[in-house]
């Protein structure tokens, strides 16, 4: 009797245990793109998908969820089940979205929490950019006149709150300016807005303004970083010119909050792998964008401090209603 209920116990155990032990990765695993092609989550995750293939021995899905500015994909990934299967690449806005939700009130789409930080992968300070036919060959020279005639001068931008404006809010706040704002709907159209005299400047990502600044068609005055791009040696940085701002357009990997430890820990160290991969290196230097890997407790600290600063930048941008 004793043997006939120990083997019934294990036949109803065993297809738990089997799924307890078994070894991640043991099927395809999904990265969600909450972004359009062709982006920087999109050229980031293009030569990381195949090297963290080879890494773990499955098949890497790239999916597209784009939507409300990221927060569409962002949402779906919050809310996935957190076996490992189901990752994300986020970008900076991952840290401001809920921030502008809490600004109006809103239910946020998700929360912060509600993701584990498995790496961050690049993180490049955008370049401020001028038209090549405005008079302005430094910041200072931009300064001046634009105290002179407050509220004149227009710059571009990705879109309210987004990736563009929010450096430049910082950058006006340390210079004690006042612009007008010009959004679009992405990088392209605020680039075509300063080409075209519609704005005279916007903060660029590097890989967007580089055909641009190569022509001679535009003008970079200073980057948003704590040291000067590898890529623009002559382009001093905002902290070198007496403004204390700095801020990063950065793409990370995430997984929704729950994943077991022992997955988190394989996915660390299999993006650790990756990102050491040559295609994946050539691959990001050619858009200008090289890797910037973090991990573990010092990628928790350092997001945690960039969303801290960034929450209070959307709080004193304040509410922008649309028209």
């Amino acid at each position: 009797m004793m043997t006939r209920l120990l083997i019934a116990l294990l036949t109803l155990l065993g297809p738990g245990m089997v799924e307890a032990q078994e070894t991640y990765p043991a099927r395809p695993i999904t990265i969600v793109v909450p972004f359009p092609p062709g982006g920087i989550a999109d050229l980031t995750v293009r030569p990381l998908a195949p090297a963290l293939e080879r890494v773990l021995k499955q098949p890497i899905v790239v999916a597209h969820k784009a939507g409300a500015a990221g927060a569409v994909g962002m949402q779906s990934v919050a809310v996935a089940k957190p076996d490992g299967y189901t990752l994300m690449v986020g970008l900076v806005s991952i840290s401001t979205i809920p921030e502008v939700d809490a600004l109006f009130g809103r239910t946020p789409a998700y929360t912060r929490d509600q993701f584990v930080g498995i790496a961050r992968l690049n993180a490049d300070p955008p370049i401020l950019v001028v038209g090549a036919n405005t008079p302005w060959k430094t910041v200072k020279e931009l300064v001046d006149d634009a105290k002179k005639r407050p509220g004149e001068l227009t710059y571009s931008s990705s879109g309210v709150y987004g990736a563009s404006h929010v450096p430049m809010e910082m950058f006006l706040d340390a210079a004690g300016l006042r612009m007008r704002h010009l959004p679009t709907t992405g990088g392209a159209p605020a680039t075509t807005a300063v080409l075209g005299g519609h704005a005279a400047m916007w903060a660029s990502p590097p890989a967007v303004a580089s055909p641009h600044l190569k022509a001679g068609t535009l003008r970079a005055l200073a980057t948003w970083g704590a040291t000067r791009l590898a890529a623009f040696p002559d382009v001093p940085t905002m902290k070198e010119l007496g403004y204390d701002v700095e801020y990063y357009l950065w793409a990370g990997l995430f997984a929704p909050k729950g994943v077991p430890t022992s997955v988190v820990k394989a996915l660390q160290d299999a993006t650790r792998q990756a990102v050491q991969d040559p295609e994946v290196r050539n691959a990001m230097e050619k858009i200008q964008t090289p890797i910037a890997h973090l991990d573990g407790d010092e990628f928790s600290a350092w997001w945690e401090r960039d969303a801290q600063k960034l929450a209070g930048v959307i709080k004193r941008i304040g509410r922008i209603e649309s028209k």
